[in-house]
């Protein structure tokens, strides 16, 4: 491929990663309030080769949580490319050691990743969030803009079924069934602190 062919112009329309949060005592404790939200937050750019982390350590996430029960880094989302598509593509990573991170019903343990479609529904503990991908021709950046919802996007009709392939290691697949791993798992719901030795004590 000629290089001029790959080159961006300030043209390009960046993909766009619209993340949906929901957790259901936002409104008491506002766990979303480091977040850029609302009107006059706008779209968030970010280079594309570095990942979206997201968890309660303000330092180490680009995106905090605050929330003592989430791990210090929590999970990550990743902008990659592949001989197949000109558009960037994105996986989720847990962080966690402890703690759980599903990806469209797939639980992930810690490294493991998950590539992600147009859309994709993430939990952990008691929070959800729902990310869709408008892609654009830019591949040095992506934009993300957050908003807050009401309700669990998981009741909203948005689908849960696991893929066909299992979560990915750093080191490779997984040989493990994506639905044995999820059986193993458990459910998320009730999950308590994500790193018992990271966490201070939750206070209600």
């Amino acid at each position: 491929m000629d290089v001029s062919q790959t080159l961006e112009t300030e043209e390009d329309q960046l993909t766009c990663l619209y993340i949906s949060l929901y957790h259901p005592q936002q409104g008491a404790k506002g766990m979303f309030r480091l977040l850029p939200l609302g009107p006059g937050a706008g779209h968030h750019a970010h280079p594309a080769d570095e990942p979206l982390r997201f968890g309660r350590d303000q330092q180490a996430c680009i995106f905090a949580l605050a929330d003592p029960r989430v791990s210090r880094k929590q999970l990550s989302v990743q902008a990659f490319r592949t001989p197949r598509s000109p558009h960037l593509q994105f996986s989720v990573q847990s962080l966690s050691q402890r703690g759980r991170v599903s990806v469209d019903g797939v639980s992930l343990v810690y490294l493991e990743r998950f590539d992600v479609g147009s859309t994709a529904l993430v939990k952990f503990g008691d929070y959800e969030m729902l990310i869709r991908v408008e892609r654009g021709e830019a591949l040095a950046s992506f934009e993300v803009l957050f908003d807050v919802r009401e309700g669990r996007p998981s009741r909203a009709g948005q689908a849960e079924a696991g893929p066909s392939i299992a979560p990915v290691m750093e080191t490779g697949w997984s040989e493990r069934p994506a639905d044995l791993r999820s059986h193993e798992q458990g459910p998320m719901e009730r999950q308590g602190p994500m790193e018992s030795d990271e966490t201070l004590l939750y206070v209600s």
